[in-house]
């Protein structure tokens, strides 16, 4: 989509800095541009060709900042959406400050709220929130009727008047963002498909489908590299008698504090994952076999030292039985990798369980 062209707030060729303009004059000074621009079929078929041309939400949004920046010159473009839990987050931005992050937020919740754009002058006396400064034009991404996200422009400095948009003008906008805005919607929506596809629904944390998939992977990249690659195979000790005495709804919370613990032991690079009922793995790229035991036993404490389903009235106390395999130590593939951390996990069950066993070692500890 070509630029319009602005006015540059630089120095002038003599070296004099000249007092910039506030938002409301930069955006009445190009009206007529602006609009004849917007207007034109060629704009509508570029938004249309360009927001379609990948499923990434982030190129999405961030294609749409660079075309509003050459709309009107801002300092700040954001595009704000619902993530995947539904909560406003920001999935592009240029020029996005911690001082202006309260900006962002008060703008965007307020067209989400009103569906209809945001012209103010001075955001800290138009809503009244603590924070939020300067002045803002917000616009809504609607796509079949549903206001999906907002495009924020701000300027950390007040308008000495409220920014203005003629009928005509909204009009222009409206029927330019609403591709990108379809176009974003449907890559969010897709982006959710397959985290479900993916999830387990009762922890949260990565499916069996999706462990085997990724341990997959990370061997082929493993082997190639020559890194090595490590797997946790855990087991909670005395989660059957949680079952039997409290019932499976009791067992069902009680499984989702211990993948919170897991995910919270492991590291960002970690996968990890519900491989079924209350086993659970962890898989470690580029990782040793020593840094598998601190992660083993970071999550073997933890659960030990947990008292599940407090929230509940109840004290229960459970132990992990885990398993730690590393490739190319005691295996060559995927496979090989999931049966020893397996093996290893059960000879932690016969030796009495609540203990960590490297794969091929003699002993638990």
């Amino acid at each position: 989509m070509t630029p319009i062209s602005a006015k540059s707030d630089l120095p002038d060729p003599a070296g004099r800095r000249t007092r910039r303009a506030d938002l409301a004059a930069r955006l009445k000074g190009r009206v007529r541009a602006l609009r004849a621009h917007l207007e034109r079929r060629e704009t509508l078929l570029d938004a249309t060709r360009e927001a379609n041309a990948t499923l990434d939400p982030k190129k999405v949004a961030g294609w749409l900042v660079q075309q509003a920046r050459s709309w009107v010159a801002s300092p700040c473009w954001v595009v704000v959406a619902r993530d995947m839990k539904g909560d406003l987050a920001v999935i592009a931005d240029e020029g996005l400050t911690s001082t202006l992050t309260p900006s962002a937020w008060v703008a965007a919740q307020w067209v989400m709220r009103h569906g209809s754009e945001l012209l103010s002058a001075d955001l800290a006396k138009d809503s009244g929130k603590q924070g939020a400064s300067g002045s803002a034009i917000a616009f809504p991404l609607v796509c079949r009727n549903r206001t999906v996200g907002v495009l924020v422009g701000l300027d950390p400095v007040p308008s000495s008047a409220a920014p203005s948009l003629s009928p005509a003008l909204s009009l222009a906008f409206r029927s330019v963002l609403e591709p990108p805005a379809i176009a974003l919607d449907n890559a969010l929506a897709l982006q959710r498909a397959e985290a479900v596809s993916v999830t387990d629904d009762l922890t949260g944390l990565y499916n069996s489908r999706y462990l085997n998939l990724v341990l997959r992977r990370e061997s082929k990249r493993a082997s190639r590299s020559g890194r090595p690659l490590s797997l946790l195979f855990l087991d909670l000790d005395g989660f059957k008698q949680v079952n039997d005495t409290h019932g499976h709804l009791a067992g069902s919370k009680a499984l989702v504090e211990a993948a919170a613990i897991i995910r919270g032991s492991a590291r960002e690079t970690d996968v990890a994952a519900r491989f079924g009922g209350d086993e659970f793995s962890v898989i470690l790229p580029d990782t040793g076999r020593d840094g598998a035991v601190s992660v083993a036993e970071r999550i073997r404490d933890r659960i030990n030292a947990c008292q599940f389903l407090a929230s509940d009235g109840l004290s229960i106390h459970l132990t992990a039985s885990i398993g730690v395999a590393t490739l190319p130590d005691v295996a060559a593939s995927a496979e090989e990798l999931l049966r020893a951390a397996d093996v290893a996990m059960y000879r932690v069950k016969d030796a009495g369980k609540n203990g960590i066993h490297i794969a091929q070692e003699a002993s638990a500890f």
